[in-house]
């Protein structure tokens, strides 16, 4: 089983692995849907809020104190680092504000591809492994195919799904965005790669984490 996202209830999970089952019964294709919590630690981001948090909070005492001088300012504000720093680990949606949108972007990207090696959708038999995966945290959507679906199906078709999926989760129905690109890639991928009767399911069929 696949591990539970916040993104989607265990109700949901079931209806996305029942679409996941009926998309593939007509094709040879493997549909896998993936979802994590965030795509990178964005340490860099950890760093930098925490000093940005921990100056604020050493201002704010100094002046409640009436002591606003640099070397009370320093000590606090080294004192204030570590929490500071762990309150961003531990709430990973402060760290949005301080990391650029081309940062965010590489990230899905990297970790989307290394999903696709780790969870062996590059090992099917016909390679035709299609990934949809889904990074909460940076609310990004990323679809890639292994070679032999690519060669049929074009980028194009890969980014409208992904832009359905990335406005489903913005609208607040992102159950129902998913379960109707997994049909999509279901009936795209049967035109193309049509269910062969020796035909196993190679790869399971629950969201994975």
């Amino acid at each position: 089983m696949g591990l539970r996202s916040e993104l989607f209830s265990d109700s949901e999970h079931e209806e996305i692995r029942r679409a996941v089952t009926a998309a593939e019964a007509a094709t040879s294709g493997e549909i896998v849907a993936m979802v994590v919590p965030e795509s990178d630690r964005y340490r860099e981001a950890e760093v930098l809020g925490g000093v940005l948090l921990a100056g604020l909070a050493a201002l704010v005492v100094g002046i409640l104190l009436h002591h606003v001088t640099v070397w009370f300012f320093v000590p606090i504000v080294a004192l204030f680092y570590v929490p500071c720093r762990l309150l961003l680990a531990k709430v990973p949606r402060l760290k949005l504000s301080l990391i650029s949108r081309a940062r965010l972007e590489g990230a899905v990207r990297e970790r989307c591809v290394r999903a696709f090696y780790e969870k062996g959708l590059h090992r099917t038999s016909g390679e035709t492994g299609v990934l949809i995966f889904i990074s909460e945290l940076e609310r990004k959507v990323w679809i890639i195919g292994d070679r032999g679906i690519n060669e049929r199906i074009t980028p194009e078709t890969w980014h409208e799904l992904v832009q359905e999926v990335t406005t489903g989760i913005r609208e607040g129905r992102a159950c129902r965005a998913l379960c109707s690109v997994i049909t999509r890639c279901g009936t795209i991928l049967a035109e193309q790669f049509p269910r062969k009767a020796d035909d196993v399911n190679e790869l399971p069929d629950e969201v994975m984490g």
